[in-house]
């Protein structure tokens, strides 16, 4: 294992957080507000800061080593939804 810049111990190269934030993705919430509400109560983050650290995951190739299934699955989600802009 190796130390992390904000000194959280990592497995496979990403932090704890960056852990946490993919596998927040892979569960499915049953209403509006749900999603938020757990990023704020279950990782102790602002929505927005929230959504800035999945992006820069999106495009970390160790987090497509971690988790290959969700961070293909958002990508594709992030190229449709800029694709419609």
């Amino acid at each position: 294992m190796d130390q992390h810049q904000d000194g959280s111990r990592t497995q496979g190269g990403l932090a704890e957080r960056e852990q946490a934030v993919l596998a927040l993705e892979r569960r499915s919430f049953p209403g509006p507000g749900a999603k938020e509400r757990a990023i704020r109560e279950e990782l102790g983050l602002a929505p927005v800061r929230y959504y800035q650290l999945l992006n820069a995951l999106l495009d970390d190739p160790r987090a497509l080593a971690h988790d290959p299934v969700t961070v293909n699955r958002l990508r594709r989600v992030r190229e449709a939804r800029r694709a419609e802009r």
